[in-house]
């Protein structure tokens, strides 16, 4: 299996740094399935060529259950010679620095579009030269694909489907990095290890940026993720909003820093006291949160008897883990663990999972999406989850003039996408109550000042003609 990536930037013996692989050496490294080999067979100032060499142990790769096949076949097959998600795995552990466009020493030259020629040997695509293309034109590269003749001695058999591509393009050693870790295991419509929610993760971490405007972003995660529906559905959802989804990392770093605004006034703990009491006064026995982050206010619901069942919803898969180990979920006492679920979902789109809730809880969540898309969540929610109560709470912009740290002009977080004021916080309510068949109560959260209100705002939706 073999990559090579040329560059023609001068002085062109900088991938090395950016690599963090110098030139002069042989780099070897011990991987799960094999072995790859890292060298440079030219590296002067004018051109600079590094090939990774992926060796497939296919007897290991048996022993660990990963061989495929019964038998013989198990062994002679052509998983050794053809790029595949192995070299994207090679990729991410070789090159791992350089795919996330870090570097000790040359920090501008890993943001520098760079021209750089990128060769994969032996790319298996059964659609043909044509999806080669669909694939990686789109991204601004120019495309060669040398399809290899099945066996030499026998013409007669004709064509392989296997194919040398040579990709040319003008840009980041991070960006091209980034494509080929995601399209060859496209290309070969295969993956030789477990697929799960994590590797939704993987695909966002190294596709936001190009993927969501991509003519085959269907066809690409449809095949990235082994056609798996369920994982299809919720990487396709959160790549429609991708734009306003940040790492679990960032969330944490930027709530921490809207909590450190607040705290002086204690905001984030009488938000969350307020909306546990207003979902104990309305009689609520089933309980979902709606973007549910780390869990905070599950904690609290747990402490709540009232509550049979509970259940948080988020659009990172990452947050929930996080969510899962705060709670403690596997050290719950007896019964206790019937009583909450966590799942993987978005907001805007419509999900049966969303069904059957006395209550909804949406906290400090709507300021996350683009306006936008406040269209098609009001219906997710308020028509087809419907359930007799939903609680949403969100900051009232006209506060933000009380914090002295808070520049005017800006927002308490960084992805908040809006911050309304209580006018037309109120006139949301009101409209979306109106049109789905919704008394509504609008309270202040925090102690209020006498021209800009509290810092925080909830409105309590009730079903009409239902209990809530």
């Amino acid at each position: 299996m073999l990559l090579t990536i040329t560059t023609t930037y001068r002085p062109a013996t900088d991938l090395g740094y950016l690599l963090h692989k110098h030139p002069d050496r042989l780099h070897k490294f011990p991987l799960s399935f094999g072995q790859a080999q890292v060298f440079y067979p030219e590296a002067t100032e004018e051109r600079c060529t590094a090939v990774l060499l992926l060796d497939i142990d296919a007897v290991r790769l048996v022993r660990r259950g990963r061989g495929g096949g019964l038998g013989l076949s198990q062994y002679v097959n052509d998983r050794p010679y053809v790029a595949s998600s192995f070299l994207s795995v090679a990729i991410a552990q070789v090159y791992g620095s350089a795919l996330h466009g870090r570097t000790k020493t040359h920090d501008e030259l890993a943001h520098t579009p760079l021209p750089l020629e990128a060769r994969v040997v032996a790319v298996p695509c059964r659609e043909g030269e044509a999806l080669l293309r669909r694939l990686f034109e789109p991204l601004g590269y120019a495309v060669t694909a040398e399809r290899s003749i099945l066996d030499p001695t026998f013409s007669d058999w004709g064509m392989s489907d296997y194919y040398t591509i040579t990709l040319s393009i003008t840009t980041t050693l991070q960006t091209l990095l980034s494509h080929l870790y995601v399209l060859i295991p496209v290309l070969d419509d295969a993956k030789h290890y477990y697929v799960d929610e994590h590797e939704i993760e993987k695909l966002l971490r190294h596709g936001t940026d190009w993927l969501p405007d991509h003519p085959e972003v269907e066809l690409i995660t449809h095949r990235y993720l082994r056609r798996q529906r369920n994982l299809t559905r919720n990487a396709l959802a959160r790549l429609a909003d991708s734009e306003v989804i940040p790492t679990a990392e960032q969330s944490i770093q930027q709530d921490t820093e809207e909590t450190i605004i607040e705290q002086q006034v204690g905001l984030h703990q009488q938000r969350l006291a307020a909306v546990v009491a207003t979902l104990k006064q309305c009689g609520a026995r089933t309980v979902i949160d709606l973007g549910c982050g780390e869990g905070k206010l599950l904690a609290l619901l747990l402490e709540e008897t009232q509550f049979s069942r509970i259940a948080g919803m988020d659009v990172s898969f990452r947050m929930l883990e996080i969510a899962q180990k705060s709670l403690k979920l596997d050290r719950l006492a007896a019964k206790q663990p019937e009583r909450i679920m966590l799942f993987q979902g978005s907001l805007v789109y419509r999900d049966p999972r969303l069904h059957g809730y006395d209550a909804a809880a949406i906290v400090e969540v709507i300021e996350h999406l683009d306006p936008p898309r406040l269209a098609a969540f009001e219906r997710v929610v308020f028509e087809f989850a419907r359930p007799s109560g939903v609680i949403i709470t969100t900051p009232n912009a006209e506060y933000n003039t009380k914090w002295e740290t808070l520049p005017a002009g800006t927002m308490r977080h960084p992805d908040h996408r809006f911050e309304w004021s209580r006018t037309e916080f109120q006139a949301w309510a009101q409209r979306v109550g109106a049109r789905f068949g919704y008394q509504v109560n609008l309270h202040a959260i925090g102690d209020e000042d006498e021209q800009v209100g509290s810092p925080s705002q909830m409105a309590v939706f009730e079903l009409k003609g239902r209990n809530a």
